[in-house]
């Protein structure tokens, strides 16, 4: 086509023609180009031949100012092409500045023929262009810069050419602006790549540094028993008279020494089974037991050892004549229930602390257990419940951490390090169940284990398993 843009010597046809070629090559230019930076180069290099342009540019605002800086360009001089990067426009200023500060298209039919653009007489002559047009590019119905195209002839547009370059500016604005939300969206998701990586690698520190934490918990209570056993045996010895007869207050002094380094030992043996179950080292050891036996065990391990128990609080047991199977660890059952029943002693000032046990079927509400994998038979609880100071809803979500009572004045009233229940709910995970809690500040608590039974009896299956599956032999009922 020729050099400039016609006046009218086209029709419609043709007129419609170039409208449908220039948006098709700014589509293609945005679907070729990764960046907008190129969909600008693209659009150029495929729509200036199209107008019949010598060479273009596209203006952008740079920065939040005022200054236009040139971000693609086609078929400069050569000799000016190092200049392209530094060259700013200011807005309103020239053609291109007057097209951004009026969001209008601005036309320069010749640029010798008007005075007012003397000063760019000289530059018109050694870049070698005659006249220009700018395009205003508005982003969200903001000019943000201008697409310029310069012509080596003088310009006599008509309706079809204005019409054609409206919508160059138009469909490359539009281009360019969704060209800029995908960068945009592509430099938000390197971003969110980059912090990922950065929170995974703190994640990996975070559990490098618990299982240093938990190692040398395990290691310095390994550490911490043997000089406390060496202590207790002295005491012993002594209390024993078998380094001399002693006096009653030095016996009150060697029973206090025996205390404290019991509780000591306790606090030791807790904290070191607390970091073993974290490490994982927990092992378990399955065998049929007596739900029923294991509570009567567990009592009297936690009578025999009670400091808090005022005479004031009654202690009873509800437990039934049958045998409750259940295959489970005995050992880790006791523990849990006597550290259960030792914190009921603790925070039950007057009154009593009860101890049932009973068994739910598969269909009771309360045999459902929150390991997905668990088998969905029958359930064995037992239940402590106490009349003490009770627990308050929001202390609720926390009671099961480690260290942690109550509030700051009940642990300063009543003592402890806040490790049993943390150490009990473990435990009770651990061999596929829960500690579950009811409590009413100053109204008591019911703290209940839920554990899986594990046993199969004659003529039951576990829901959930084969229709097949063979029943439990007859002396295991």
């Amino acid at each position: 086509m020729s050099s400039k843009l016609s006046s009218g010597s086209q029709g419609p046809p043709a007129s419609s023609l170039r409208e449908l070629q220039a948006a098709h090559e700014i589509a293609h230019a945005f679907l070729t180009a990764r960046r907008p930076s190129e969909v600008y180069r693209l659009a150029l290099e495929r729509v200036a031949p199209l107008v019949g342009a010598g060479f273009g540019c596209v203006f952008l605002r740079d920065g939040e100012g005022d200054l236009l800086r040139i971000v693609a360009a086609h078929n400069w001089p050569q000799a000016y092409a190092t200049y392209l990067s530094s060259m700013r426009v200011r807005v309103g200023n020239g053609p291109t500045g007057r097209a951004v500060a009026e969001n209008a298209i601005v036309e320069v039919a010749d640029v010798f023929a008007d005075p007012a653009l003397e000063d760019w007489w000289d530059s018109a002559r050694e870049l070698g262009f005659v006249s220009s047009v700018a395009l205003p590019l508005a982003f969200r119905g903001r000019p943000e810069g201008a697409l310029t195209f310069y012509f080596r002839e003088p310009l006599a547009m008509g309706e079809a050419d204005h019409q054609l370059l409206r919508l160059v500016a138009n469909q490359l604005a539009a281009t360019a602006e969704k060209a800029h939300l995908i960068d945009d969206l592509q430099r938000a998701n390197d971003r969110l790549r980059e912090q990922n990586i950065d929170l995974e690698a703190r994640y990996r520190e975070a559990e490098e540094a618990r299982q240093l934490k938990n190692e040398f918990l395990a290691n310095i209570s390994h550490e911490l028993r043997t000089p406390l056993t060496a202590i207790l045996g002295y005491a012993y010895l002594l209390r024993e008279g078998l380094s001399g007869t002693l006096h009653a207050e030095q016996t009150a002094s060697v029973e206090r020494i025996e205390q404290a380094g019991t509780a000591l030992m306790d606090l030791i043996n807790d904290l070191l089974d607390l970091t073993h179950l974290k490490l994982g080292r927990t092992s378990v050891e399955r065998e049929l037991s007596d739900a029923g036996a294991l509570a009567r065990a567990a009592l009297s391990a936690a009578l025999s050892t009670a400091v808090h128990l005022p005479p004031s609080v009654q202690v009873r047991s509800e437990l039934p004549p049958e045998r409750i199977p259940i295959h489970t660890d005995p050992v880790l059952v006791t523990r849990i229930l006597q550290n259960l029943l030792s914190n009921a002693f603790k925070f039950t000032p007057a009154g009593e602390v009860v101890l049932r046990v009973r068994e739910a079927r598969p269909d009771d509400p309360e045999a459902r257990l929150p390991r997905e994998d668990a088998p969905r038979g029958p359930v064995v609880l037992w239940e402590v419940e106490d009349t003490g100071i009770g627990i308050s809803e929001e202390d609720r979500e926390t009671i099961f951490d480690e260290f942690r009572q109550v509030d700051g004045s009940a642990t300063r009233r009543f003592g402890g390090a806040g490790l049993g229940l943390a150490l009990s709910q473990g435990l009770a995970h651990r061999l596929g169940g829960e500690i579950r809690l009811r409590s009413q500040p100053g109204s008591g608590s019911l703290f209940t284990l839920a554990l899986p039974s594990g046993v199969v009896r004659a003529g039951e299956a576990l829901a959930g398993a084969s229709p097949t599956a063979p029943s439990a032999p007859a002396d295991q009922t």
